[in-house]
């Protein structure tokens, strides 16, 4: 955890490399099941909260609004999700998530997180739980910055 001269290493050099890890072993399972990276994470965020605006919803996963409009066309196409006009706001459209979204994010979610839960198990039960917590946390903290 300390480099050599006894400094901490950055958040993002012990991350990284495990984020990349972590994708990387995500992509077969997406590909078993039809969905591309982006479209799982759609399906995530609104999961999270099933109706939400484009605009919103761009935001919230970190793109762009007008390149995610391919991936809500492709989900939409397999009836993972709807977009209708928003009556608040007719030049918007609601996203939400149907049920056969649903079943496909929690197929996909519980097949990647057996995957994650084999890295897991090489820690302690504590450790695991800390673990998971801090970075529920963490993640939670950096979404309010």
């Amino acid at each position: 955890m300390r480099t050599v001269d006894g400094r901490r290493r950055d958040l993002a050099a012990m991350i990284a490399p495990l984020q990349r890890a972590l994708v990387a072993a995500e992509q077969p399972v997406l590909r078993a099941h039809g969905l591309s990276m982006w479209g799982y994470v759609v399906l995530d965020a609104l999961e999270g909260q099933p109706v939400r605006t484009q605009v919103a919803l761009a935001e919230v996963i970190g793109a762009d609004k007008s390149r995610i409009i391919g991936v809500l066309d492709e989900l939409e196409t397999e009836g993972l999700l709807e977009r209708t006009r928003d009556p608040a706001d007719r030049r918007a459209r609601l996203v939400s998530i149907t049920a056969e979204g649903r079943r496909r994010h929690g197929e996909v979610q519980a097949e990647i997180q057996r995957g994650e839960d084999r890295l897991l198990a090489r820690l302690d039960p504590a450790d695991r739980e800390t673990l998971l917590r801090t970075l529920a946390l963490l993640a939670d903290e950096s979404q309010k910055a």
